[in-house]
């Protein structure tokens, strides 16, 4: 009650700080959410053999390869963030989440290959590790007052850097490129984690004046914490992840 007769005391202020949290909230709401599914996706067709069979097939040699449903669901999470950013104006808010939910299903099947290459322990294990890691740099993006907007276009470049090491390393099969690579995934993705979180406030600031549009900048806010989360998480289990062989 005494705030209301304090001098500095701002209504409007107030409510656009409300606001701001709300979206926030519901932004990581949103993003909980589809690691929940893709995790329990992956732990579905990871530890069922009968799923996973849909996804490699025993070649006459004796090895393995994808089939053409693993294919599938490795390029398709791809080819639906292109529509989604694409149609993003577009599209209802209904479709927006069910392209949403579906990216983070099949994300989760693609997934399902780590439960064969490493321990379900160490899985575990790094995920503890990322939850922490994309914590507390969420909580300094969200509280830092430096502006982290060169920082996220240096972070951009280490980015599309690293995609085209990538690329060559695939041909190159250098495990020394690869090892380096996974370094500077986790840096970048670390960074972004912060620099998404701050942008995402600065959004929620600003306020919104329709619904629909506060709806689907919600969700495509949640996709990218999503990403660096997964990200992070996938760079670091090169490090922590024990083999199972």
């Amino acid at each position: 009650m005494m705030n209301q007769f304090n001098g500095n005391y701002n209504p409007q202020r107030s409510m656009t700080q409300d606001m701001s949290r709300s979206f926030v909230s519901t932004v990581f709401m949103w993003m909980f959410a589809a690691l929940g599914i893709t995790a329990a996706t992956a732990y579905l067709f990871g530890t069922n053999e009968a799923l996973f069979s849909m996804l490699i097939q025993v070649t006459p040699q004796g090895g393995a390869k994808m089939s053409m449903l693993g294919w599938i669901v490795t390029f398709a999470p791809f080819i639906i963030v292109i529509a989604m950013s694409a149609r993003m104006h577009k599209m209802s808010v209904q479709k927006t989440v069910l392209m949403y939910v579906v990216y983070s299903i099949l994300m989760g099947v693609s997934l399902s290959f780590i439960f064969w290459a490493y321990t379900a322990a160490s899985i575990f294990k790094t995920f503890i590790i990322t939850a922490g890691m994309f914590g507390v740099m969420a909580v300094m993006g969200y509280t830092t007052k430096t502006d982290l907007t060169k920082f996220g276009s240096f972070l951009m470049m280490a980015l599309i850097g690293m995609i085209i090491a990538t690329l060559v390393n695939f041909f190159m099969h250098s495990a020394r490129l690869d090892y380096i690579i996974s370094i500077i995934g986790v840096l970048v993705f670390t960074g972004l984690t912060a620099y998404d979180v701050q942008k995402i406030k600065q959004i929620g600031d600003t306020g919104f004046s329709d619904g629909e549009i506060m709806a689907k900048t919600t969700v495509f806010a949640a996709l990218s914490l999503y990403l660096d989360f997964l990200n992070l998480f996938l760079y670091l289990l090169r490090f922590f992840g024990n083999s199972r062989d």
